[in-house]
Order: structure tokens, then C-alpha cells, then sequence
């Protein structure tokens, strides 16, 4: 069984995410087999807050050269979750 805190692996701190939290929007990079409910109860677990809705991606890793050697970072899954008007703002991106 997985805990919440395996299901979110850490926030995402971007321009974008910055701008998605005016419209209570907040992002997070996830466990790739975690799917919207389990993102969802997960987040609502660890914050204490109310999610309306849960959209998540799957990221492909980028292709990066050192000199001739070619590799690739590894593919990730993010997800992006939006509150309800009636629940309170997650404290953790307040100081940012």
C-alpha cells in the first residue's frame, strides 16, 4: 500500500505554476502509475484541503549531449489540481 507521500514525489515551482495559483490552480510532479483519484485523495490527505478537479501529463525526458555522449533525463508524470472556492489556499506555496 502507498502512502500519500509516495503518490507526491514534490511541488512544482515554475512561472506558470506561480500565475496558475492566482486561479487556485497548484502543481505537482507525481508517482507515474498514480492515477486522478489516487493524486486527489493524496492531496487532500497531506494539505487538508478540497480539490475540484485533477488534470495530469505524462512528460518525456529530455535528450542531453555531453560532448558525443548522448542521454536522456528520465520521463516524469505532473499533475495540476485546482480548489474550491470554499476550501483554503495549500500554505506550502504562500511564502513564494
Amino acid at each position: 500500500m502507498r502512502t500519500p507521500y509516495d503518490i507526491i514525489i514534490k511541488p512544482l515551482v515554475t512561472e506558470k505554476s506561480m500565475e496558475d495559483m492566482a486561479e487556485r490552480k497548484y502543481t505537482f510532479e507525481v508517482d507515474k502509475k498514480a492515477n486522478k483519484s489516487e493524486v486527489k485523495k493524496a492531496i487532500e490527505e497531506i494539505f487538508g484541503v478540497k480539490i475540484e478537479k485533477v488534470s495530469t501529463m505524462n512528460v518525456k525526458g529530455k535528450e542531453k549531449r555531453m560532448g558525443r555522449f548522448v542521454g536522456r533525463r528520465k520521463d516524469w508524470k505532473k499533475a495540476i489540481v485546482k480548489l474550491t472556492e470554499d476550501s483554503k489556499p495549500i500554505e506550502f506555496f504562500e511564502g513564494m
